[in-house]
């Protein structure tokens, strides 16, 4: 009987921190040999620090018997950009099991991310090994990016999730029927507070401060630097506007460090205290140290994190203008920039909209999923057209395009009679020269 290697792939410490609460939880047989394979997918992951070199790692490390770097055995490729070749995959194969000492060894694969590389690549150099796959945070709640190969997506056999979005059911590989599995919540904070406690010197949340939550989203090329720098601005004002006068601001850490001199400057204005977080250490780590009075973020998964798990009061901001600028409508950032701006409340509102209720989120995210990737998911257009024709009112029109409606033709769109227009030569033509009339006149 060959012995069985279960290979858990992780690209963030979160994701690291997800697994090793599902090991802790008993959501996997005990194997024979258990490997944590490390993906850094930074641009320069040269000048970048892997999982198993951040702050706190110590504390996941005891959950797996052994930590490889896949970007090591593929050195110098990088991991994000390079995939096999189909004729390479056997030789490949070999080249891996010789390396890591697998032999002959029954493999079972662990996943994030598994529509894209490098999960993707990987996936297809074992070929018939059963997948497990994970969500890294809430894209979970959104469709697959990209269609799957059926010979890697059939081979899954659940998704492992965290329950942020309590009632709320994963539509990720749905086109599979993968059926999603919960993580206990007690294990990943019970995993969170070791984490915390190997984590070192890390600057402490003082008493009664709101805590700041950047991302990286002109790295994303979602805003320009300059529009990220003056979001966090807005979020440190709204918080001041809340009554708070000290200050932790910490950023993404793959974010640049460009916007720290405008947020001092602004809190010199403000005569607040500031405190900017430079390590490279899990939101979490700070909740779990000090409780925040408020967190405030974007979209950010840890955002959930500290409503469902911690307890605390959380805000978004910038969520509206996000939407009308999330480009193509496929981008997975859509699904938990909707879930922010549907369930949390409105920093800057002085009275914030309740959160949708759990039943219409529910026809809510089916539908934006389904308007995102029709081709991945046709069978969720009758839930798609049936809640659009029920609750298309001015809160529910912000998360759709009209243009994106009318492709589909789903409620919502342009009218029937007028569905020609988008797709007629001569009404384009018309547009264009009005458009550019239009431009002459206000110049």
């Amino acid at each position: 009987m060959p012995r069985t290697t279960q290979i858990f792939c992780a690209s963030t410490l979160y994701g690291a921190a997800t697994l090793a609460a599902a090991v802790e939880a008993g959501r996997f047989s005990e194997p024979d040999r258990r490997v944590l394979l490390v993906f850094n997918n930074a641009a320069v992951p040269e000048t970048t620090p892997g999982v198993h070199e951040m702050p706190g790692f110590a504390a996941l490390r005891r959950h797996f018997d052994e930590v490889l770097s896949f970007n090591d055995a593929i050195s110098p490729l990088h991991p994000a950009a390079w995939s096999p070749r189909q004729d390479d995959i056997p030789l490949l194969e070999r080249y891996l099991r010789t390396l890591w000492r697998l032999g002959d060894d029954r493999v079972e694969l662990v996943l994030e991310s598994l529509q894209v590389n490098p999960a993707l690549a990987f996936a297809s150099l074992f070929t018939g090994a059963p997948i497990h796959a994970y969500a890294d945070g809430l894209m979970s709640y959104g469709p697959t990016r990209n269609k799957i190969d059926p010979l890697i997506g059939t081979r899954v056999r659940r998704l492992l999730h965290l329950d942020l979005v309590p009632g709320l059911r994963p539509v990720l590989l749905g086109e599979f029927d993968v059926p999603p599995e919960i993580v206990p919540a007690e294990n990943f904070l019970k995993v969170l507070g070791a984490l915390a406690g190997a984590s070192g010197e890390v600057p402490a949340v003082p008493e009664g401060a709101a805590l700041l939550l950047g991302q990286y989203l002109s790295a994303l090329g979602i805003l320009t630097p300059d529009e990220e720098t003056r979001l966090h601005v807005r979020m440190m004002r709204g918080a001041v506007a809340r009554g708070h006068r000290t200050l932790v601001f910490k950023p993404h850490p793959m974010a640049p460090a460009d916007d720290e001199p405008a947020l001092a400057a602004e809190a010199e204005r403000l005569g607040v205290d500031l405190t900017v977080v430079g390590e490279p250490v899990l939101a979490e780590v700070l909740f779990d140290r000090a409780r925040p009075a408020l967190v405030v973020g974007c979209f950010s998964t840890a955002l959930f994190t500290a409503s469902a798990f911690y307890g605390l009061p959380v805000a978004r901001i910038g969520t509206g203008t996000l939407l009308d600028r999330l480009a193509p409508f496929q981008n997975s950032n859509r699904i938990p920039l909707v879930l922010a701006d549907a369930l949390l409340p409105d920093l800057e509102a002085a009275h914030p909209a309740d959160p949708l209720p759990p039943e219409r989120l529910a026809g809510l995210v089916d539908a934006v999923s389904f308007a995102m990737q029709p081709q991945v998911l046709p069978a969720l257009r009758p839930a798609a057209e049936r809640f659009l024709s029920e609750h298309f009112d001015e809160r529910v029109q912000r998360y759709f395009k009209r243009r994106r409606l009318t492709v589909l033709a789903l409620p919502g769109g342009l009218p029937q009679r007028l569905g020609f227009l988008p797709r007629n030569s001569t009404a384009r033509r018309v547009a264009r020269r009005a458009r550019r009339t239009w431009r002459a006149v206000r110049s």
